[in-house]
């Protein structure tokens, strides 16, 4: 099997694994909570996107990845860390404008995973980086959505109020 083909094999199930914990456990567990406190618990694996700064440090990938994918890709994790770190802030704090943040967090992750998933060539060089992709993004991709589910329901309900 080529390398592209167990990438491609791996990220599928993953994506599938993770979207079935979802649904069967964590979807589930989430109702039961406040909104605020559901959509805190959904953001937080978000908090730790700084890791993708790996992709720009010499040795963990083995040989250096193309820049046009991991500038974007590292900084546009760094950001989006940064964001959801701001996000769980303003919403444990209760503060005016939390799910704004939440909005403004889960638009540019979800945007940032989007540009890096696009890009043209396949990417073979992750090295001890490979995880990233193959099970961390797949997390990141279900909980976007689930956030986007609960956001977007949370207008619904507003506007028809």
């Amino acid at each position: 099997m080529s390398v592209e083909a167990i990438f491609g094999v791996q990220f599928v199930l993953s994506l599938i694994v993770w979207s079935l914990i979802a649904k069967w456990l964590l979807a589930p567990w989430l109702d039961k909570m406040a909104p605020n406190e559901a959509l805190f618990w959904l953001t937080l694996p978000h908090a730790f996107r700084h890791i993708g700064l790996v992709f720009i440090v010499p040795g963990v990938v083995s040989g250096p990845l193309p820049a046009a994918f991991a500038d974007p890709a590292a900084y546009g994790d760094l950001l989006a860390g940064v964001l959801a770190l701001l996000a769980l802030i303003f919403l444990r704090a209760e503060w005016a404008g939390a799910v704004a943040m939440v909005w403004i967090f889960n638009t540019a992750g979800t945007l940032d995973l989007l540009n890096a998933l696009r890009q043209p060539e396949p990417i073979k060089d992750f090295g001890a980086a490979w995880y990233i992709p193959t099970f961390f993004v797949p997390l990141l991709l279900v909980t976007h959505f689930m956030i986007f589910v609960r956001l977007i329901r949370r207008l619904r309900t507003t506007n028809s109020a």
